[in-house]
């Protein structure tokens, strides 16, 4: 019997009878509906005809979250007085419970998006309700792009409705846009907000350091489970505790353990049984509950008995190290969005209660939305599921953000190296039976690619292990973790068992990897089947992550042949193996390194079979500690398996390459500089300074960029390091003059070596620094009143006593002898009696000479 009581206190009743207007008059909606008001539940029910007068209709509602689906599939029945079967279904990946009286489906975005692509037409559904579209979930946005383009181009009367709890609707009635040209989808706006609720904000204690990577302070948990506890003894009722992630849930129920209550954990790898208990509410009389909830229970769901939400602040989205192939989750503040969300948890049933852990003053800083997963999620599996769709770029599809250049380049080579693409991006065969294993595309590959080796079943036990990450007391060695699985009773080895069969049929109905499949030996002979667990182990992970496969580095730690380090924890059984297939690794903040989480042994062989597309063989000539170093290697990626030295054999390009790269490393020091050759660069530098072209640049930059033009042949012809200092600069040097315009011949004239000064001495001219400097006695310069000039520029004039030592600095003659050579005269005459201190300078004879020789020469 229809509980009519219960769905007429649902607030989004008031807004369906526009919402099946709009769909009649324009085939697509948008449905704006606060959390708590019943969007997910009473409307399918109205589309499908089930409650009201509506015609009779298949409805698809697609959650993001099995434990939405399930819930939101037992709340519809509970509403129409049925079991979970019959008008109400659902489907998640390995579960379905649906009949031929189903009318209302409800399915995760996954399972929607393989339908889509076995069955594009989606016969026999009238109407899909993409749920929680807001949360911009990776999935969601294809399953809502495919679903655009099947209504323009194959069934133009599939209704199309993008239901949000937040108020971000008109992005998406832009993106529905009406395939009549009449402008975007209308949006219907659900009133209410379930039976409201009030926010108190707890703002943390001061110290409390800002979460990063997956750490969160202990502080913070700390904070939150005094905040659970002053709501308890404020307040009635069940309460409903958001934090990021399993560990944080785990900890803070720890702090828990004496509160008078119920402490329950719900996330996405709790036992269903847990879930159900969860969601089914306390029994009449029981005790209080106080469940510790990751995201999933942001939305859609009801859980009975909330009254209070505690809301620690947290959220997990995730990353992706596109260069180094490796995921991670990084813990942020909830969007606005979020907190809303999580909020609405508390006033479902009654006027509700939530505590912010946070200062309102910080409540303004907080981002509207989440971060779209396209953004910053591995695109690989959005990349296959484009491409089989017709579109491997997926610039004709409609979403609301375009997935970046850098994670689709990254996805694309990821694809092409398992098979699944050809060079313009397009599925091949093979990529289209990979997208339909339900699996991600790496997974997929080590699939097909393993079962002909180590046997269907073994291969896809493996695979089950690697789509769901063990519980960490399953250890970091995968083989362990899959005895454990076979012999555990816990929720992930029942999961485990029901993923491995679904995979064994999906292998066997997709059949063989197919051409194109770079498998280890790829005969189908299954060689391994006879090995052992570490062996089957090890080959499938490295199928599947061929990049990770990783050498012990000497010292301790191992390289993957992606190039990233890698570091197991200290007391791991791995820490002594030669090599290893990593499944899961993270690199955490500022850390160079990764952290392996789960790995299997392998040997050598296994490694260059399955990350064989990185194997290279050839000559490698470089310049290291100082000289050229020239090898023929072979590597796999990163790592070095074999090195031989090579003599004289070396491809000389090479060679000259390295010695290029020595020069700009070391500097042109490396070649043999006289000192004319120092001297002519100089003079060549202060004429490219005052002059500029033709006269040449010659900085460190510059004549490296210019090597090919005044080292050859002498380059050419070197070897090793002390065949550069064989190089004569100078000589090299010349080559660079403006012979062809004529003016090299002017070097000597332009900037000479020497500058002949009064007394007759040829002085050298220093071109080091800014200005040329002439460096001269002073009493050789008596009777020169204006400076001398090199191209046009004053050279500085460093007068010295008759010891050599300075006296005075002027680019003015003139001014000197008129203004300066009296104090100089005053203080060194005395001190240099022997020399000339005439009282006319400009007058007086220049001479090399004492006063006694002038005058026995006169």
């Amino acid at each position: 019997m229809i509980r009519h009581d219960a769905l007429d206190r649902l607030p989004v009743r008031h807004a369906v009878p526009e919402l099946l207007t709009a769909l009649d008059e324009r085939g697509t909606a948008v449905l704006y509906a606060p959390p708590g008001t019943g969007k997910t539940t009473l409307v399918p029910l109205a589309l499908a005809g089930l409650i009201g007068d509506g015609p009779r209709r298949r409805v698809v509602v697609a959650e993001p979250r099995r434990m939405a689906v399930r819930a939101a599939a037992r709340r519809m029945a509970w509403l129409l007085g049925q079991e979970v079967g019959d008008a109400v279904g659902f489907s998640v990946r390995g579960e379905r419970r649906a009949g031929p009286a189903t009318r209302v489906e409800v399915v995760t975005t996954g399972v929607l998006l393989q339908r889509l692509q076995r069955d594009p037409e989606l016969a026999g559904v009238d109407v899909v309700l993409l749920d929680e579209c807001h949360e911009r979930h990776l999935d969601a946005d294809t399953a809502m792009a495919f679903l655009v383009d099947v209504r323009a181009t194959l069934r133009p009367e599939l209704r199309l409705i993008a239901a949000s709890a937040t108020s971000d609707a008109e992005a998406w009635a832009q993106l529905l846009t009406v395939l009549d040209g009449s402008g975007p989808a209308p949006i219907v706006w659900g009133k209410g907000e379930g039976h409201g609720y009030r926010v108190f904000f707890t703002a943390p204690p001061a110290g409390v350091r800002p979460a990063h990577g997956t750490w969160v302070d202990p502080a913070l948990l700390r904070h939150v489970a005094a905040t659970v506890r002053l709501a308890c003894e404020r307040h009635d009722g069940d309460v409903l505790c958001f934090l990021p992630g399993t560990g944080e849930i785990a900890r803070t129920a720890g702090m828990l353990a004496d509160l008078d209550a119920d402490v329950l954990q719900l996330h996405g790898r709790a036992p269903a049984a847990v879930q159900d208990a969860v969601l089914r509410g306390a029994e009449p009389g029981g005790r209080r509950r106080v469940i510790l909830a990751t995201s999933v229970a942001e939305s859609s769901l009801t859980v009975p008995g909330v009254r209070i939400v505690v809301d620690s602040g947290l959220a997990r989205e995730p990353r992706m190290d596109h260069a180094r192939g490796l995921g991670s989750l990084a813990t942020v503040p909830v969007s606005v969005a979020g907190a809303t969300q999580r909020s609405g948890r508390a006033g479902r049933e009654t006027f509700g209660i939530v505590y912010r852990c946070w200062a309102e003053a910080d409540d303004g800083r907080r981002s509207r939305f989440p971060s779209p997963e396209i953004e910053i999620a591995d695109l690989a599996s959005f990349a296959l599921r484009a491409a089989c769709w017709g579109d491997p770029a997926a610039r004709g599809l409609a979403l609301l953000d375009a997935p970046p250049a850098g994670a689709m380049a990254a996805a694309r080579a990821a694809l092409t190296a398992a098979g699944a693409v050809d060079e313009e991006g397009r599925a091949t065969e093979r990529g289209i039976r990979m997208s339909r294993l339900g699996v991600h595309p790496r997974l997929a590959r080590a699939l097909l690619d393993g079962a002909p080796e180590v046997g269907v079943r073994r291969a896809a036990e493996v695979v089950a292990l690697l789509s769901e990450e063990p519980p960490r007391e399953y250890g970091d060695d995968l083989a362990g973790a899959w005895r454990a699985a076979r012999r555990g009773g816990d929720a992930y080895g029942a999961r485990w068992r029901a993923e491995a069969r679904r995979l064994e049929r999906s292998a066997a109905e997709a059949g063989p990897g197919g051409p194109g499949g770079p498998g280890p030996g790829g005969d189908g002979t299954g060689a391994v089947t006879g090995g052992g667990d570490d062996a089957v182990a090890g080959l499938v992970t490295a199928l599947a992550f061929p990049e990770r496969v990783a050498r012990a580095r000497e010292g301790g730690g191992f390289l993957m042949v992606s190039g990233t380090g890698a570091e197991l924890s200290e007391g791991s059984g791995l820490r002594s193996a030669p090599w290893l297939a990593v499944a899961v690794a993270d690199r955490p903040v500022r850390s160079a390194t990764a952290r392996v989480r789960l790995a299997a042994v392998v040997d050598e062989a296994v490694a260059r079979a399955a990350a064989g597309h990185l194997l290279e063989e050839g000559e490698e000539v470089h310049w290291e500690d100082g000289d050229v170093v020239a090898r023929t290697v072979s590597r796999l990626g990163a790592v070095e398996l074999t090195a031989r030295p090579l003599r004289d054999s070396a491809d000389p390009a090479l060679v000259r390459a390295a010695l290029l790269d020595g020069l700009r490393r070391e500097g042109l020091g490396l070649l043999r500089w006289s000192r004319d050759s120092r001297e002519l660069r100089e003079r060549l530098g202060f004429l490219y300074r005052v002059l500029g072209a033709p006269w040449p640049e010659v900085s460190e930059e510059s004549l490296l960029d210019r090597a090919e033009e005044w080292l050859e042949p002498e380059l050419s012809r070197a070897r090793r390091r002390t065949d550069l200092g064989r190089i004569d600069a100078g000589q090299a040097l010349q080559r660079l003059l403006p012979w062809a315009t004529g003016e090299a011949g002017r070097l000597g004239e332009l900037a000479p070596e020497r500058i002949e000064v009064p007394s007759g001495s040829r002085i050298r001219v220093d071109y080091s620094g800014e200005q040329p400097v002439l460096a001269v006695k002073l009493q050789e310069m008596f009777g020169l009143a204006e400076t001398p000039e090199v191209a046009g520029t004053p050279v500085v004039v460093h007068l010295l006593s008759p010891a050599g030592r300075p006296a005075a600095v002027t680019a003015d003659l003139a001014s000197f002898w008129r203004e300066g050579y009296r104090s100089v005269r005053a203080e060194l005459r005395g001190r240099y009696p022997k020399h000339p201190w005439p009282e006319d300078p400009a007058a007086a004879e220049p001479t090399r000479h004492t006063s006694a020789r002038l005058r026995r020469e006169g």
